[in-house]
């Protein structure tokens, strides 16, 4: 399969690697690994998903934040591995997800990053994962998304 084909077909544009807003590093890659620093919903520089769910967002909203959030993971492993051709699965993601105290439905909007893997990488974008409410994020961010890929 051709990801870049892939992606033009979905609409999908895969920025830059964003620099990170703090002291660290976007991606680190050991051996066949890439482990991808948590990636917040930013576009052109500005971060387009704010608060909470269950109060301010909804869960739609939430799975827009988190697909946009495992775009700009893609960004990364692109920006490791320069080509897509170099890629072979997404092993696991980890998302955060900015929640009010009586929400339960994070798996459901980490969904929207899920989703998205599996429509751009077909069986090599199913991974394991970990949805995890939290009470804060950096920048008052919706969701932070961490990803675990294989390459060649």
């Amino acid at each position: 399969m051709d990801i870049d084909v892939r992606l033009n077909e979905l609409g999908i544009i895969i920025p830059e690697m964003a620099k990170p807003v703090a002291s660290y590093v976007p991606g680190m890659r050991d051996g066949d690994v890439i482990y991808v620093s948590a990636q917040l919903p930013i576009k052109n520089g500005e971060l387009m998903y704010t608060g909470r769910l269950g109060t301010e967002l909804s869960v739609e909203e939430g799975q827009a934040a988190t697909r946009l959030a495992a775009i700009n993971c893609l960004a990364v492993i692109k920006g490791v591995v320069k080509e897509w051709g170099n890629f072979v699965n997404i092993i696991k993601i980890t998302g955060f997800i900015q929640s009010a105290p009586d929400f339960f439905q994070q798996a459901q909007v980490i969904n929207g990053a899920s989703d998205l893997l599996v429509q751009i990488f077909g069986d090599n974008g199913k991974h394991a994962r970990a949805a995890v409410g939290v009470s804060c994020l950096p920048l008052n961010s919706t969701c932070a998304i961490e990803m675990i890929a294989r390459v060649k």
